[in-house]
């Protein structure tokens, strides 16, 4: 068992972390601070080959594979999770299920421009109504007379919304059938009746979009009907899992950020005449904030490695355990960090704070961690 990072990898690391410090971070705080979403920061990712790192070259990637996009978002999440956030809604829940169930036709028009950084991407999934619970949403896809569907609703919470050229939605083709009767569609920006509503205010990850998606008798053609109809369910789901690791692997990110930051304070801080971490309770604290990192490091890259494997049937619960243990701890590490820096911590004077806002939310979406243990259980069965 070989726990070093291939060549390949490490590369790919290198990428990401010299883009994340040589263009994120200068701007960073400020962009927080004013909620504002720079599309041209996911755009030179794209020029880079960061957003099409695992699908294959004939579809505008680079080859690689899931432990690198794993990498690739930690390291630009240890210094902005939200551009972290954009870069993993693209990547896993736009282009990996054009990739996975995509016709040729559709990874052409969809997927090629998405890998090479010419589009953005997002996923609608959640309505208003229907978090959690998947099957109670509202939005509809009737069939027309002439093989075409007519959407009507709205999707509530979307990363990249307003922004992205390229929405995979979804939607009930029958709702009688229940799972069985959910569809997904690949809707186009600019297309008649698709518009966008409400920018939500938030905690944290403030420097990415979400909106509202509204759809008013939106005609969507046949050939981009993703899968075959009545599939939807089975493909979110799916879809879901990867989107796990990537939020374990942002997750991840994050708690190295405010680690690190943490760890360079407390060496430089000088009270009672030494560094504070020359104080055991310090120093112990920054050495249980190491051990969180590094156990849900192997967890993180386990899960994307898993993915990647052709023999593996299913990575489901090694993706919610990712997902649940990196979030839990990137919530413990950065509460911690802002610990360690005492009354500067709570001010947004250091990074500390933001890390901790940042961090709360990856408790939250792609299914909040009581939906990880009930899936986590399921496999004790």
């Amino acid at each position: 068992m070989d726990f070093k990072l291939s060549e390949t990898q490490q590369d790919i690391a290198k990428l990401a972390r010299d883009f994340a410090e040589k263009k994120l971070a200068p701007t960073v705080k400020d962009r927080d601070e004013k909620e504002v979403f720079d599309r041209t920061l996911v755009d030179e990712m794209g020029e880079l080959g960061l957003l099409g790192i695992p699908w294959e070259e004939k579809d505008g990637g680079v080859g690689a594979d899931f432990v690198s996009v794993a990498v690739a978002c930690e390291e630009v999440a240890k210094v902005d999770p939200s551009i972290a956030l954009s870069f993993e809604v693209h990547t896993m829940l736009c282009s990996w299920p054009i990739w996975k169930f995509g016709t040729e036709e559709q990874k052409a028009k969809y997927l090629k421009p998405l890998a090479e950084g010419k589009k953005l991407g997002a996923f609608g999934l959640t309505e208003p109504n229907a978090g959690t619970d998947a099957l109670n949403g509202s939005t509809t896809a009737t069939k027309n007379a002439d093989g075409t569907y007519t959407l009507n609703g709205s999707k509530v919470f979307n990363t990249n919304g307003g922004d992205a050229e390229i929405t995979i939605v979804f939607a009930a083709t029958d709702k009688s059938k229940g799972a069985k009767g959910m569809s997904a569609f690949i809707v186009e920006k600019g297309t008649p009746g698709f518009s966008y509503g409400k920018k939500e205010v938030k905690m944290g990850i403030r420097a990415c979009v979400q909106r509202e998606l509204v759809f008013q008798d939106v005609v969507v053609p046949a050939a981009n009907l993703l899968g075959k109809e009545g599939e939807g369910f089975k493909i979110a789901m799916m879809t879901l899992d990867g989107g796990r690791v990537g939020v374990g692997a942002q997750a991840l990110g994050i708690a190295e950020g405010a680690f690190n930051k943490a760890v360079q304070y407390a060496n430089e801080r000088i009270q009672f005449g030494k560094p504070i971490m020359k104080q055991q309770a310090v120093a112990f604290m920054l050495a249980d904030m190491k051990l969180k990192i590094e156990t849900a490091r192997w967890a993180v890259y386990k899960a994307a490695w898993k993915m990647g494997q052709k023999d593996v049937k299913s990575y489901s619960m090694d993706a919610s355990i990712a997902k649940k243990y990196a979030s839990d701890i990137a919530m413990q590490v950065t509460t911690d960090a802002v610990q360690v820096f005492g009354g500067y911590g709570f001010t947004r004077d250091y990074p500390v704070e933001r890390y901790m806002r940042d961090a709360k939310i990856t408790q939250i979406y792609e299914g909040t961690n009581q939906v990880q243990q009930m899936i986590i259980s399921g496999f004790l069965k």
